[in-house]
């Protein structure tokens, strides 16, 4: 479970770090600006073809040091990412603005299709699915407002 955790961790971290090395440069939205008929936007800007292969590049380069294939942290960060981009697509539904803050919809997604994906490759049981779900919120609340402070981030969420 652990490792399933660093690899969302990673896959989530890594398009925030190619942000803040790259600005906007290679910064394409992955939805190309696309609308739905209600006008709005399906993800928004801040979810781009660079943070995705950010993702996919940290998870997958990062699963061989955890003791795991290559395949299994590329999977990670995939359904990851899924998760995340689920979540960007409900948040436009409901016409929160992108980058916005939605506790439960910024991190279940993207900790619970990683955990459901791979639950049978990791042995997960649905106690450690819950609590690597709890942890990766708490993570997330605990280390987003320090990169904020840092300067990495752009908002403190």
């Amino acid at each position: 479970m652990l490792a399933l955790l660093l690899l969302i961790v990673a896959a989530n971290g890594a398009p925030v770090l190619a942000h803040a090395m790259l600005g906007e440069r290679g910064a394409a939205p992955i939805d190309f600006g696309g609308r739905l008929a209600d006008g709005r936007r399906l993800l928004g800007d801040a979810k781009t073809w660079r943070g995705l292969v950010a993702a996919l590049a940290a998870s997958t380069a990062l699963a061989p040091l955890l003791g795991l294939s290559p395949l299994l942290g590329l999977a990670a960060g995939a359904l990851a990412m899924a998760g995340d981009l689920l979540a960007s697509f409900v948040k436009r539904r409901l016409g929160r603005p992108p980058s916005s803050r939605a506790v439960v919809l910024d991190t279940v997604p993207e900790s619970l299709l990683p955990a459901l994906g791979l639950m049978r490759a990791l042995q997960l049981g649905g106690g450690e699915i819950l609590v690597l779900i709890v942890l990766f919120g708490l993570l997330d609340a605990l280390v987003s407002p320090l990169l904020y402070r840092l300067r990495i981030r752009r908002r403190p969420w």
